[in-house]
């Protein structure tokens, strides 16, 4: 993510100006930050992760939301666009606009040389202030590799991963479970393309 220029935006004018651009930005205590267009192996996984999800939750209260949909973590003014988002039972908005969910059970990021710091360490320091997260998912883009952090009844996070395409791991909050197999169908890495 790149910030644009400096100007110190609140939040209220972060929405008039997002809800009117052609492209989208995340915010963060002022500033504007440029999301970048992502490449074809990050493309490929978040969709399967979307279809995977959505096929074992097709019966169930809950709902598969794609990049599209701003979470706003309103307690520190962070809005951001996660790869995936699940929530259980009823979504609850920000504000009438129907734009913007609070209460993500599960978030899914797709890992890229770019964000993965920030996926690993400021955004995920963001989100576990949602009461309603109960799941934090990085997925790699370059390797098979999926990590997991689970929400312990003590507030603290377990970590899970596996590796490897013949490896499931299980979503104990959306009683799901992802196949690497699945999550990379079609993926060919980069450093596969330039051999």
């Amino acid at each position: 993510m790149s910030a644009l220029p400096k100007h110190h935006w609140t939040e209220a004018e972060y929405l008039e100006f997002e809800r009117t651009s052609e492209s989208r930005h995340e915010y963060y205590r002022g500033e504007i930050f440029d999301m970048a267009g992502a490449k074809e192996a990050h493309i490929i996984i978040a969709a399967n992760g979307v279809t995977s999800l959505n096929l074992q939750l097709r019966d169930h209260p809950c709902r598969v939301y794609q990049s599209d949909l701003r979470v706003q973590v309103s307690e520190i003014g962070f809005y951001s666009y996660p790869d995936i988002a699940v929530i259980c039972g009823e979504s609850q908005y920000a504000d009438d606009k129907r734009d913007m969910i609070v209460n993500p059970i599960l978030i899914v990021e797709v890992l890229s040389p770019s964000t993965e710091n920030d996926d690993r360490g400021e955004k995920f320091r963001h989100y576990r202030n949602l009461e309603s997260l109960q799941e934090y998912l990085l997925i790699a883009q370059n390797s098979h590799h999926i990590e997991r952090y689970l929400r312990q009844e003590t507030g603290d996070w377990l970590l899970t991963d596996r590796t490897g395409l013949d490896k499931t791991l299980d979503l104990p909050s959306i009683k799901c479970t992802l196949a690497l197999a699945e999550v990379y169908r079609k993926v060919i890495f980069e450093d596969n393309l330039t051999k």
